[in-house]
This record gives C-alpha cells, sequence and structure tokens, in this order.
C-alpha cells in the first residue's frame, strides 16, 4: 500500500501535540531505558513496538473499561485501544527524533495504526501495535506488513493512505469524550 503525506514536511511527525506528549518525563524515561538497550535507530524502533504491543493491554481484549488516549497516560495505566497504543508508540518514536505518522484502517470502526521513517529508507513502514491474542499475529516488518488485520475483499477493511501528523479530530474527540470503552466503541468514527 502506498502511504501518503498530508503535511510533506517531515518536521511536523516529529512534534508533540497533547496526545503525542513525548516530552513528559514517563515517556522520556521510557525511551531512555530502550534506547540504553537498543542502540541503532532500527534496534530501538522495533523494540518501541514489541514494548506497546507487548506490555500495554488492548483494553477490548483485557476487559478494562478506562479510555486512554494521551501517550503518558497509555503508558502510566498500561492499557488502551489501538488508537490509544498507535499515540503511545508514535510518541515513543517521536522522543527518539523518529519520524512517525498515525495512519487508519477502515473496519466496522476506524484501526489505529502507526507509519515509521527510519534513517536511510524511502518508504514509510506501517506497524500495528495492537497487541497479539489467538488469531492475531502482528509484527514489526519494514519491508513487508504485518498488520493485525489485513484490509481487502476477506475483511471487507479498507486502507486509509493519508499520514497524519497529529490525531484525527474525530478520533481524538472520541476518545476524550467517552466515559468508559463500552461509550467509546459505540462512539468511533467509522470513517474520515
Amino acid at each position: 500500500m502506498e502511504l501518503i503525506q498530508q503535511i510533506p514536511d517531515v518536521a511536523a511527525y516529529l512534534r508533540a501535540d497533547e496526545a503525542i506528549d513525548h516530552e513528559h518525563p514517563l515517556v522520556r524515561e521510557v525511551a531512555e531505558r530502550l534506547a540504553a538497550e537498543h542502540g541503532s535507530a532500527y534496534a530501538y524502533a522495533q523494540a518501541a513496538y514489541e514494548f506497546v504491543r507487548d506490555t500495554i493491554t488492548h483494553s477490548a481484549d483485557s476487559g478494562d473499561p478506562r479510555v486512554t488516549w494521551r501517550a503518558s497516560d497509555v503508558l502510566a495505566h498500561r492499557t488502551g485501544i489501538c488508537h490509544a497504543k498507535a499515540h503511545a508508540l508514535v510518541a515513543l518514536l517521536r522522543a527518539r527524533s523518529i519520524p512517525a505518522a498515525l495512519c487508519y484502517q477502515r473496519f466496522e470502526v476506524l484501526h489505529g495504526l502507526v507509519a515509521v521513517k527510519l534513517p536511510g529508507r524511502a518508504v514509510w513502514a506501517r506497524q500495528d501495535p495492537r497487541g497479539n491474542k489467538p488469531g492475531i499475529d502482528a509484527r514489526f516488518a519494514l519491508d513487508e506488513e504485518r498488520l493485525a488485520f489485513p484490509a481487502g475483499e476477506e475483511s471487507n477493511g479498507v486502507d486509509c493512505p493519508v499520514l497524519y501528523a497529529e490525531p484525527h479530530p474525530a478520533v481524538l474527540d472520541a476518545l476524550r469524550t467517552a466515559p468508559d470503552r463500552s461509550i467509546l466503541m459505540k462512539t468511533l468514527p467509522t470513517q474520515l
């Protein structure tokens, strides 16, 4: 799938905002710890991905009713849906000056992904930090996508090819205003 940059300035994919709060002390502490163990940008990006995928539970899988949306809160509470986990991964990548974008797939509702631009690579690589469970085996990959949910005719899913420097406003609004995950699942947007 070819990704389309919405904002041509790569610096936009390094900025902090309210949801991607990579200047928060907790985000910085996690990033520094991972970087100390994984030196290169490639090794760090994979370690950050695996950290979010494997240590932060997907709240729908765990039954956690809490709704997190700010990267630092996702890391603090160790829970979130796909969008929140994507915010955490983007923050960890940007904390180490690795350009990272948010992107989406459309199924019954939007599914949140991350695209990463590693040094020396001409293309962005989409990653799905959702979390694995029986039937889902997402992996960090640069040359061939290993997403949780491949889009296409079998899944009735559609890839949205735009790279967003910040969370889409409709997604962010749903996350911010939902009092719990059951309400969130009813208010997540179905399209951009």
